[in-house]
């Protein structure tokens, strides 16, 4: 009779024989289930409400459940805490009026309707998040770029002018070390080919990668920058764990990022610290982890923006910085298990910023087979 009036209503409804038949047509996407009380006998309650637990966060079927009137008795109370666990449950006493159930599944329809728009926009989200994050690895492989080719450049041009210069000299002393410098150069270029070449065909899976060697393949990079900016590097590694099982792409990014954000903060000039050690937390059942510093003397993060750093689209480097690059570190912390912390001051006479990546100790190796960097 229920099917009969809603299909006259214009309602696509389906009568099922089972709980087992209800089950398979909620995974198909239905709106919502009319049972009768009478359908919830042995097992029937446990077998609905395990596709039940098994629903995505975003949603909450409603099951609308028609029960005997009267007053409560015992068995009334059992099968309430029965179906307790089932959820969002909408009772109907019998005998009831065609109003009042047309009303209740209206009721339940619109809240599942609203569920799939949740879903929709929760869908959306992650899409753009993943849209965001390859974006942002665009803008770093740019950034790189730009920096490989002004690192290649400035090379190449030391070896033209010494060549040049080799020319007009006798095979002499001179000559040597004119030869000698024009040699340290190609092969510094030869190096940073070799850094570029292992950004692009390094593995997707975890290996054993070398922390230290990944903070001198980027300072390799970023070294035009640094003499141009007159920041003063120093690197100080204070543990013998200095591997790490992990992606060295990603790895590679976060370090790229934050010494980017470095320099950005260090225009006029400055100090750029870089620091591997161990380090334990009392606070967390004395967890040993690997520790990665980079701190500058830089301009320093507003107080009042330091909290939200790390969300998207904040950022402290105004029209000229896209507010990604500290939210896609973050990410990629996350997914390795990581941590990431970050102090700064804008004091006058001590301003600066500290970022310090903690990995677990677990993840660390001595090993000392080969590694990527």
């Amino acid at each position: 009779m229920i099917s009969t009036l809603l299909q006259r209503l214009g309602r696509l409804c389906h009568v099922v024989n089972s709980v087992f038949e209800l089950r398979e047509n909620i995974g198909k996407g239905a709106g919502a289930a009319i049972v009768a009380e009478e359908a919830l006998k042995g097992n029937s309650i446990h077998d609905l409400e395990s596709v039940l637990k098994d629903q995505p966060a975003w949603s909450d079927f409603p099951v609308i459940l028609l029960v005997t009137g009267g007053r409560v008795t015992t068995e009334s109370e059992r099968l309430r805490k029965l179906r307790t666990p089932l959820g969002n449950v909408l009772l109907l006493e019998r005998p009831l009026r065609p109003e009042t159930l047309l009303s209740t599944l209206e009721a339940a329809l619109r809240g599942r309707q609203r569920q799939y728009q949740v879903r929709d926009q929760m869908e959306q989200m992650v899409h753009a998040q993943d849209a965001l994050r390859r974006a942002e690895k665009l803008a770093v492989t740019g950034r790189l770029a730009a920096s490989i080719a002004h690192e290649i450049n400035n090379p190449l041009e030391s070896v033209t002018n010494l060549l040049y210069l080799l020319r007009s000299e006798t095979p002499s002393e001179t000559g040597q070390r004119y030869l000698g410098q024009a040699e340290q150069e190609l092969a510094r270029v030869t190096e940073i080919a070799k850094h570029t070449l292992r950004y692009y065909r390094e593995p997707n899976k975890p290996v054993l990668v070398d922390v230290s060697a990944v903070l001198d393949s980027m300072l390799t990079l970023y070294h035009s920058r640094l003499i141009a900016a007159r920041v003063d590097v120093s690197k100080e590694t204070r543990s013998p764990v200095v591997s790490i099982c992990a992606n060295p792409g990603e790895l590679r990014q976060v370090i790229a990022n934050l010494i980017g954000n470095s320099l950005d903060a260090m225009r006029t000039g400055g100090k750029l610290r870089l620091r591997i050690g161990l380090w334990h937390s009392p606070n967390l059942s004395n967890r040993r982890y690997l520790s990665m510093t980079i701190a500058d003397t830089g301009s320093g993060i507003d107080p009042q923006l330091l909290p939200s750093v790390f969300e998207p689209f904040v950022t402290t480097k105004g029209e000229t910085g896209t507010g990604l690059g500290l939210w896609v570190t973050q990410e990629l912390i996350r997914k390795n298990g990581w941590e990431i912390r970050v102090r700064s001051s804008t004091a006058p006479n001590h301003r600066g910023t500290v970022f310090s990546i903690l990995i677990p100790a677990e993840q660390a190796e001595t090993s000392t087979a080969s590694v990527a960097a």
